[in-house]
């Protein structure tokens, strides 16, 4: 798809690297090494796709200068051409700024406090006490919920929710139909039932924070759930009430963390993490797809628990040879014994 158009050296500018080729040449659009046209700029980051650009049509090319003599045409030096593509990224998106003020059909309470370069867009909804900061972009059908504050340069997009007394920083991006502040899972069992515990706490969300769409971040009950700088977080993904996460951690789509836990900063969680409540991750930890996360742990690592792929037939031998592992240990225990009487 086209964006901008922007030439060879415009972009060499725009990354403080070294090009070879016309300078003049421009680009509209960025696309795959193995589809991209004359008018497009394209990448490779991984040497196995090297091999790619002797037949490869793109009209700029992102390289590492190691690998520079793969590609005769024109191209940008980066040391990482993959940082570069996501710098470069920008530049070609085409997304159309909302128009500042507020839009006819919003409901907006009279106490809320909106930046004059704000974007308040069709059938949202603003409730008491909000603030929210220049800059910033509500999509049409938000709904934010009395004391909300919204910092500065913040995106939200169609049908987010924020209700009370949620906080956000600056440059938060939120997708559409995510629910910031909901309820966290509270009841105390009684003899007449469930008994509800009202969520006391808030949702603080840090600076340049991403959150995917249809994720819902739970209030805290007593304490805040917290959000740190820098986090990104996936889709369908559920933090549960006073999680706290820890800067620059990255959470990928479908990861659910129960209650009060604790994630460390510049962590990595795989798709489909089921992580326990009460527990604390150390910094710098990296958990594998499908990981069951079922206590803390104090230093950094690498985790996983998952079984690997493996065919129908294998999987069901080795599923009853699981259930045969506790009669199994408590044979060779016997036997150990036994052995250590002779």
């Amino acid at each position: 798809m086209q964006g901008s158009t922007f030439n060879l050296q415009q972009l060499a500018e725009h990354l403080a690297c070294e090009f070879v080729g016309d300078a003049s040449y421009e680009v509209n659009a960025v696309a795959p090494v193995e589809v991209a046209t004359r008018s497009d700029l394209t990448f490779v980051a991984q040497e196995r796709l090297l091999k790619l650009l002797a037949e490869c049509n793109a009209g700029i090319v992102l390289l590492n200068p190691a690998h520079e003599s793969d590609f005769s045409g024109n191209k940008l030096l980066v040391t990482d051409p993959y940082l570069a593509y996501a710098k470069l990224s920008k530049l070609f998106d085409m997304r159309v700024a909302r128009n500042q003020g507020v839009h006819p059909s919003a409901v907006v309470s009279s106490s809320a406090k909106i930046a004059p370069t704000a974007a308040v867009s069709a059938n949202c909804v603003v409730g008491d006490n909000v603030e929210i900061g220049e800059n910033t972009e509500l999509y049409p059908g938000c709904v934010i919920g009395d004391g909300v504050v919204i910092g500065a340069r913040c995106l939200l997009h169609a049908n987010v929710t924020l209700y009370a007394d949620v906080i956000l920083g600056n440059d938060v991006i939120i997708h559409s139909a995510t629910v910031i502040g909901s309820d966290g899972f509270g009841f105390s069992p009684s003899k007449d039932g469930w008994i509800k515990i009202h969520q006391l706490g808030r949702v603080r969300i840090g600076n340049r924070v991403e959150i995917g769409a249809n994720t819902a971040i739970d209030r805290g009950a007593l304490t805040d759930t917290e959000i740190g700088d820098g986090v990104i977080i996936d889709n369908q993904v559920h933090l549960a009430h006073g999680v706290k996460v820890g800067r620059n951690t990255a959470i990928a789509g479908c990861v659910g963390v129960a209650g009060s836990t604790v994630i460390g900063e510049n962590c990595t969680i795989a798709g489909m993490v089921a992580i326990n409540g009460h527990i604390s991750i150390a910094d710098n930890t990296h958990f594998n797809g499908g990981t069951v996360v079922t206590k803390g742990n104090t230093e950094a690592g690498v985790f996983a628990s998952t079984t690997p792929l493996q065919d129908v037939r294998s999987w069901r031998k080795n599923s009853v040879r699981y259930t045969q592992l506790d009669e199994m240990a408590s044979r060779i225990r016997k036997l150990e014994k036994a052995l250590e009487k002779l």
